[in-house]
């Protein structure tokens, strides 16, 4: 290979990809967990989203096709939600 072609090769694997799937969703905390589960459906389809309400026991261990929303007494999204 010349310099040119590394050049090349730099530039292509510094580029930004152009689509970055969204992992957490800030903005729906404080929201009901009906329209919270609406946006992230709509932002991730490809996910579960699972609501848990409080003192709900989890086993431990990450899962990139879940999304966990916990829920207050409320009902309401009581901390960010995201993939794992």
């Amino acid at each position: 290979m010349d310099a040119s072609s590394w050049s090349s090769l730099r530039a292509k694997a510094s580029a930004p990809a152009s689509h970055h799937p969204k992992t957490s969703w800030p903005e729906v905390v404080g929201m009901a967990a009906t329209p919270a589960v609406e946006k992230i459906m709509q932002d991730r389809p490809d996910v579960a989203v699972e609501v848990l309400p409080p003192g709900t026991h989890l086993l431990p261990g990450a899962n990139p096709e879940r999304v966990r929303v916990f829920i207050d007494a409320r009902g309401a999204v009581a901390k960010t939600p995201r993939v794992g």
